[in-house]
């Protein structure tokens, strides 16, 4: 951004939902709710991934990363958000709107590529069942979870460096929950066609990119599943993908529609509601829909727990 912006000296104003105080204060308070949920719930799937030695498999180290992504992602975006929402000058510094679009988004589309990988953890461990344990050797998993952190730093530094440069002239009000690169680009005194389309490119090739290559997996799924004989079998296998596909559809689906459409479109909160539940809401539910739906998180947490407790009575006597 320019010099003349007076943006890089003066920062900008989030003014979220200033104009509604009674539903900012509502808000601030579900936020809170749910960033400490996100904070205790996913901290639990890592430390229960890690500590059992029963859940060291493919799955749960992907499940281990996408936690620590959640974590990281709604830490760049929730305590700024809930410091704005509590006092009545909504200001934020240059430097500190210029580190959450880069953090925030390098983190967004981590997790895009991450839910495309654990889509493929699913494909081979449902029809290669025989072959899983070679398929997704160690290497390959880290690999594949190297890849996913790596690409959302590199299309980061790419698309904010892009959209940074855009002149503000003088503009600091962002009508915004917190700093994203359409709401930037809406800022713009120039012509951002260029911006737009690259975003749009970007957005595409997180979004839609994977989002197909989980559908063919799931096809390949149904197909294998449809062949199992037994019923039990069928709910078994059924039962390990559809947390992970609900947490794909309720992810993607926001995020779609707050990238794949004109920097300009959207209505004045519709995009701060999208926003807040994609940063806020999802990566709660990933915890929940995962311990909730799954016997071995549940069994390993209850193990976990027993095994303190024991530990506890031991240290007393």
């Amino acid at each position: 951004m320019e010099g003349s912006n007076n943006s890089s000296e003066k920062g900008f104003l989030l003014l979220g939902f200033a104009d509604e105080p009674q539903l900012e204060r509502i808000l601030f308070i579900i936020s809170l709710l749910f960033y400490i949920l996100n904070i205790l719930g996913n901290t639990a799937i890592i430390l229960v991934s890690c500590v059992v030695s029963k859940l060291h498999t493919p799955m749960y180290f992907f499940l281990s990363n996408l936690s620590c992504v959640d974590i990281c992602f709604t830490t760049s975006v929730a305590p700024q958000l809930l410091v704005t929402m509590n006092k009545k000058e909504k200001s934020m510094s240059y430097g500190g709107c210029v580190a959450q679009l880069y953090v925030a988004m390098g983190l967004g589309s981590s997790e895009c590529i991450l839910l495309a990988v654990m889509a493929y953890d699913r494909y081979a461990a449902v029809c290669r069942p025989l072959q899983y344990t070679a398929i997704m050797h160690p290497q390959l998993c880290a690999s594949l979870a190297s890849i996913a952190w790596l690409s959302g730093l590199i299309t980061s530094l790419i698309q904010c460096s892009l959209t940074v440069q855009l002149p503000l002239c003088g503009h600091r009000k962002l009508d915004h929950i917190f700093c994203e690169v359409p709401v930037l680009i809406k800022l713009a005194c120039v012509d951002t066609t260029f911006n737009e389309v690259e975003l749009f490119v970007a957005s595409v090739i997180f979004l839609i990119v994977p989002v197909s290559l989980i559908l063919v997996s799931y096809g390949f799924i149904t197909k294998a599943v449809l062949r199992i004989k037994s019923a039990a079998g069928r709910r078994k296998a059924f039962g390990t993908c559809s947390s992970h596909l609900i947490v794909v559809i309720i992810f993607y689906g926001t995020i779609i529609f707050m990238y794949l459409q004109p920097a300009r479109s959207s209505s004045k909160n519709q995009g701060k509601f999208v926003s807040l539940f994609y940063t806020i809401v999802t990566p709660v539910l990933n915890p929940i829909i995962y311990t909730l739906r799954n016997k071995d998180v549940k069994g390993a947490w209850r193990t976990l727990v027993m095994r303190n407790s024991l530990v506890q009575k031991i240290y007393d006597i």
